[in-house]
């Protein structure tokens, strides 16, 4: 067994667009479990864009000089509680460490499904999935045939929207991605109909073109000018799922859109936000819903995995730059070939 422990800390706060040098690796010798608790190896890490919020001094924030909390998976290593068996699959929030000591109430024990492996749970499985699932069946109610423009569609988010929305039974899909690389992705693999590159010209003009017609929901993302976009695209009864504002969470005192308030009132437009923690007892149900289309081949996953704790903070600021397709997930070099 390894006799050390790594854990990751944010050591500044950044200005804008955060880089390595807002992070440190910090070496301790192994934690012992104290009784009641137990040792766990962690063996995948999540990144995720909420973590680049908790960055900046705002409450419920990461603390500097501590480590970094996050979705985790790992096996228990050594236990000193009945209730944790060793060897035993956990998920966890203690995140950015190589090993955590938990406790019974800190855990989550992960079912396992023939043919399902355990990324899924970090992904289509776990907060980044149960999101997607909530916006559509919860927030937006979506109902067959309705059509949907989702922001920021090639992230993790984006693209369980996209699929969940495929076995919803929603008619049109559109997406909005930042290169023609993943917009091909998008539409020959997830099944958006289809994706435009935001970089080329005014989201409206753009959204326009792929949604000639209107979209009845709008998911998301990114907020920004693509916010102030489909607003103008919805028709009557049209409801904004708000997710994320990932364009603006690295640049501070960016301006807001000039949103169409008129239009808000005139076409009966819904726009609310959630929190994907207030809706963990969903998480069954996301179960039940997903596992058999991702048993059978009609839900596939979308992933990017990074190989090794050490380039944690690397899938980090990639994710933020868009490098990924999908959920990105660390993995540890130990499950590489598994």
């Amino acid at each position: 067994m390894n006799e050390t422990a790594l854990t990751v800390q944010q050591t500044a706060r950044p200005h804008g667009f955060p880089s390595a040098d807002h992070f440190a690796f910090v070496e301790s010798p192994l934690p012992e479990p104290a009784a009641g608790s137990a040792l766990v190896e962690n063996l995948y890490w999540s990144v995720d864009p909420y973590h680049r919020e908790m960055m900046d001094d705002v409450p419920g924030g990461f603390a500097l000089d501590a480590p970094l909390e996050g979705r985790t998976i790992g096996r228990v290593i050594a236990s000193r509680t009945p209730r944790l068996a060793e060897g035993e699959i956990v998920f966890h929030r203690q995140g950015w460490r190589t090993h955590a000591v938990v406790g019974p109430e800190e855990i989550r024990r992960l079912p396992r499904f023939d043919g399902v492996p355990l990324t899924a749970y970090l992904s289509v499985l776990g907060g980044t999935g149960l999101t997607a699932y909530v916006g559509l069946t919860r927030i937006a109610r979506l109902q067959g045939g309705e059509d949907l423009f989702v922001s920021g569609a090639a992230g993790g988010v984006g693209t369980a929207t996209g699929r969940f929305a495929g076995l919803l039974g929603a008619g049109r899909l559109v997406g909005s991605t930042g290169s023609a690389a993943k917009a091909g992705h998008l539409t020959r693999e997830v099944g958006y109909d289809a994706v435009f590159d935001y970089h080329e010209g005014p989201a409206a003009d753009l959204l326009g073109k792929a949604a000639p017609d209107g979209i009845d929901v709008f998911v998301d993302n990114v907020g920004g000018d693509q916010l102030a976009a489909a607003v103008g695209a919805l028709r009557e009864f049209g409801r904004i799922v708000r997710v994320g504002t990932i364009s603006q969470y690295n640049t501070p005192g960016a301006l807001s859109p000039r949103i169409d308030h008129a239009a808000v009132v005139e076409k009966s437009i819904r726009m609310e936000g959630f929190l994907v923690s207030n809706y963990r007892d969903l998480q069954e149900e996301l179960y039940d819903f997903a596992v058999p289309h991702l048993q059978s081949g009609r839900l596939a996953l979308d992933e990017t995995v990074v190989d090794g704790f050490e380039r944690i903070v690397d899938a980090f600021l990639g994710m933020l730059r868009g490098d990924n397709t999908g959920k990105i997930i660390v993995r540890d070099h130990t499950q590489a070939h598994l």
